[in-house]
């Protein structure tokens, strides 16, 4: 039978109040299902890119700022929906979106994964040195968590490893 291997990334900042959404409920996930293959990592773009290598499928959890989100809000979407621009965690001053990091990848042979969906959550704070998440989104992480587990038991197989 042939599996899919699955990532979860816990994209953010945990010193940058609520940039650090993305770690704290892959931590959850980590700890929920302990043989899942979870990463904790800050930077996006090229940096990201290469971490996906390998994988068939990556849920990339991170905080999101939108127009119309009210803080708090989850949203579930493919990577394709999210706007291909130059700022944010997917790309950094000298780097390039996630979006075309992973086009550049694939046109140099890397194997990276058609199935990468984000779990957003809607935040204001990212800025704020602190450890500590507001209310609205520390009240928004178990429906995160909810969302990534189903995400992941939609997938046939966890691998086992974890890189804090």
């Amino acid at each position: 039978m042939n599996r899919s291997k699955t990532l979860v990334v816990g994209l953010g900042n945990p010193i940058l109040g609520d940039d650090g959404v993305g770690w704290r409920v892959a931590e959850a996930v980590q700890t929920a299902v302990p043989q899942a293959k979870v990463e904790f990592l800050a930077l996006g773009g090229l940096s990201l890119m290469e971490r996906l290598i390998g994988y068939d499928r990556v849920i990339i959890i991170d905080s999101i700022q939108t127009q119309n989100g009210r803080i708090g809000d989850v949203a579930i979407f493919p990577l394709q929906a999210l706007p291909d621009l130059s700022a944010g965690h997917t790309t950094a001053v000298h780097d390039t979106s996630l979006q075309t990091a992973i086009a550049l990848g694939r046109q140099m042979g890397a194997q990276l994964p058609d199935d990468i969906t984000i779990v957003g959550i809607e935040a204001i704070r990212v800025y704020d040195f602190s450890d500590e998440l507001t209310p609205e989104i520390e009240a928004a992480v178990p429906q995160a968590v909810t969302a990534v587990l189903t995400l992941l038991h939609a997938s046939s197989e966890i691998e086992c490893l974890s890189t804090p």
